[in-house]
């Protein structure tokens, strides 16, 4: 058994998910202990420096050194705090803090580069020597090098322990992004057959409405309890459907360049002319979600799946729940939880496991998944130096 911390602060921006777990074996017959998971909040000024800079807020180079320390700090108070209680880890997997995601471009522009672009901060090598730990982050640059979007990463963690002998699973997270991973049931060449990608936004809009909203004096609808008292818009919701994104094929991939505070305030702008009141706003909003994800299954997938198992921050919000299930009708909307693996820290598992495959030298990345043209190496590796 080896002892890994991962890491990852996701596109909500919430803090730190730290996740401590005991794995041993590597592909099938990969398991995986929750020893402890806990969530650190960023202190409210950075949260508000880093929100700022994923809007677009211009920063020199100096105070872009300054954030990506700061950030790196977090990471490492983190990794220690998780431990308390508990023998030391061996290894740390860091996904980090994105701050800008561009995907690949379909084609290259004069002096552009067709690869993507992805800025995870965090610095691995700051974390491993305040923590003395061997660090591994930076896992999206690889898959990017190798023509791929450099996301989603968790679907090969999905395969091997979420994978089912019978049932087809799409296993739904829900962060401010949502993406998808589709397991065929394990038949025949079935690792072949997994399909994955971004379905759109998870929960980027809801947040940003909910702050606007409120001046500011919340940063969620916790259970989905407001939006529950509006009413869905579903023409609004039909218009919105029809954004390029949403029509692409997969790979693809997106963050909160596209589905930003510009993008909410188009949102504002239609839910006004339509004279929706807040709760109907929110309503509408958590339906963009719903509809995103059925309309990626009913159009990208060979057949609707068995099951899905929900996880991230959305998997709590009751109302997106429920309306997820309504939509898809006589298919089951689960949680990880129910099959054994945490909801709340499933992302910050698959960064350990990231790094538990990185150390062993075995590849991470899932080529149908990310559009990569080839299995690589995820991640940097930096050892302490006493």
């Amino acid at each position: 058994m080896t002892r890994v911390i991962g890491l990852i602060s996701g596109t909500s921006v919430d803090g730190i998910d730290a996740a401590l777990v005991e794995i041993s074996g590597q592909d099938i017959d990969l398991k995986i202990e929750l020893i402890q998971g806990a969530t650190y909040p960023y202190p409210a000024e950075l949260r508000e420096q880093i929100l700022a800079v994923c809007g677009g807020k211009p920063i020199s180079m100096l105070e872009l050194a300054a954030l990506d320390d700061a950030i790196a700090y977090e990471f490492a108070q983190a990794a220690i705090a998780i431990q308390t209680d508990h023998p030391p880890a061996e290894l740390i997997g860091s996904h980090g803090q994105t701050v800008y995601h561009r995907p690949p471009q379909t084609q290259a522009e004069k002096g552009f580069s067709p690869l993507g672009y992805s800025l995870q901060l965090g610095r691995g090598d700051l974390i491993t020597q305040l923590t003395q730990i061997p660090t591994i982050n930076n896992f999206r640059a690889a898959d990017i090098a190798a023509g791929g979007q450099g996301a989603p990463l968790v679907s090969g963690l999905d395969a091997y322990l979420l994978s089912h002998p019978h049932h087809c699973r799409c296993v739904q997270n829900i962060g401010g992004i949502g993406n998808v991973t589709y397991l065929p049931a394990r038949q025949g060449d079935w690792l072949e057959d997994i399909k994955g990608w971004d379905t759109g936004p998870g929960n980027a809009l809801l947040d940003l409405a909910v702050h606007h909203l409120t001046q500011g004096t919340k940063t969620y609808d916790q259970d989905g309890a407001w939006a529950a008292t509006g009413t869905p818009c579903q023409a609004l919701v039909q218009k919105w459907l029809q954004q390029d994104f949403f029509q692409q094929s997969p790979p693809k991939s997106t963050g909160r360049e596209l589905f930003s505070a510009d993008y909410l305030q188009q949102c504002l702008r239609d839910a006004e002319a339509d004279h929706l009141s807040s709760a109907d706003l929110l309503a509408t909003l958590t339906e963009l979600t719903v509809a995103s994800i059925v309309h990626s299954y009913r159009t990208f997938l060979p057949q609707l799946p068995d099951e899905v198992l929900l996880c991230g921050g959305g998997s709590r919000n009751l109302y997106l729940k429920q309306r997820l299930q309504t939509q898809l009708g006589s298919v089951p909307v689960l949680t990880t939880d129910e099959v054994g693996l945490s909801a709340d820290f499933k992302e910050a598992i698959a960064f350990a496991v990231l790094a538990y495959w990185r150390y062993l030298g075995i590849t991470g990345n899932v080529t149908q998944v990310t559009g990569a043209r080839q299995k690589m190496l995820l991640g940097e590796i930096y050892l302490p130096i006493p």
